[in-house]
C-alpha cells in the first residue's frame, strides 16, 4: 500500500503519520504543499496534522489555496481515499471536502490529553476493523477542535452514517471536550471515500505511548488495497 502525506508549512505530524503507516506495512511519501499533483500509485493520502500556515488566520483557511489541493480534490473527486487528521481535518471542511466547520474550542484553551472515542458508524473502510459501539482510547491536541455544523446538515450527517465517531468516557457515554455538535469527534463525505477526524490516531500506535488503539483505525485501509 501507497500512503502520500502532505506537508504544509508549519505541519508537525508528517513524521508520526510516516512511522504509524510503515509499521503497518505501508511504503509512504511527504509531498509538499507546492506539488501541482499526487503520486499515480497513491492508495491513500493524508492531510496530516500541526498548524499549517500557523493557523494565523483561521486553521485551515490558507492551507486550502495551496496548489496541492487542486490535485488534492481531483483526486477525491475520482474515488480516491483521504484521511485528514486534526489540522488536516480542518482543511478539508474548509476545502470543501467534508461538510461543517471547525472552530475555537468552547473552553477557550488547547486541549493535549488521551480522550476516549466511541464508534459510531464502522460501515465504511476507515473504521471497519472497529464494531460500532467499541470504545477507543487516542490523544488529542487541538485549540479549534469544536465542530460545527447546522441542524439541516447534521440531519444529513445521521441519515447518511456520516458521524463516523464522537467523544465519550471510557463506557461510551458522552463526555464533550471541546463544544462539539453532538460531541462529534470524526466525519466522512457522503461517497464514505474522505475521512477527517480531530484526535490522532498515529500517536496510538504503541502501548508505550499510552494506547495500541490506533492501529485498529488505521487497519482498515491497509486492508482496502
Amino acid at each position: 500500500m501507497k500512503v502520500a502525506i502532505l506537508q504544509f508549512p508549519g505541519t508537525n505530524c508528517e513524521y508520526d503519520t510516516q512511522h504509524a503507516f510503515e509499521s503497518l506495512g505501508a511504503t509512504t511519501e511527504i509531498i509538499w504543499h507546492k506539488s501541482e499533483t499526487i503520486p499515480a500509485d497513491t492508495d491513500l493520502l493524508v492531510v496530516a496534522g500541526g498548524f499549517s500556515y500557523g493557523d494565523y488566520l483561521r486553521s485551515g483557511a490558507i492551507a486550502k489555496f495551496s496548489p496541492v489541493m487542486k490535485a488534492v480534490k481531483t483526486y477525491a473527486s475520482t474515488g480516491g481515499k483521504v484521511l485528514g487528521i486534526c489540522n488536516g481535518f480542518q482543511v478539508l471542511t474548509e476545502s470543501g471536502l467534508l461538510p461543517g466547520a471547525l472552530k475555537r474550542n468552547e473552553g477557550l484553551h488547547f486541549i493535549s490529553k488521551h480522550h476516549h472515542l466511541k464508534v459510531e458508524n464502522n460501515d465504511n473502510i476507515f473504521l471497519e476493523e472497529l464494531n460500532n459501539g467499541d470504545v477507543v482510547n487516542i490523544p488529542i491536541a487541538h485549540h479549534d477542535g469544536n465542530y460545527f455544523i447546522d441542524n439541516a446538515g447534521l440531519k444529513e450527517l445521521q441519515n447518511n452514517g456520516q458521524i463516523l465517531l464522537s467523544y465519550t468516557d471510557a463506557e461510551g457515554n458522552i463526555q464533550n471536550p471541546n463544544g462539539s455538535v453532538e460531541s462529534i469527534a470524526g466525519v466522512c463525505n457522503k461517497e464514505k471515500n474522505v475521512f477527517g477526524l480531530m484526535p490522532h490516531p498515529e500517536r496510538a500506535m504503541e502501548m508505550i505511548l499510552g494506547s495500541d488503539d490506533g492501529k485498529a483505525m488505521l487497519q482498515g485501509f491497509m486492508k482496502s488495497c
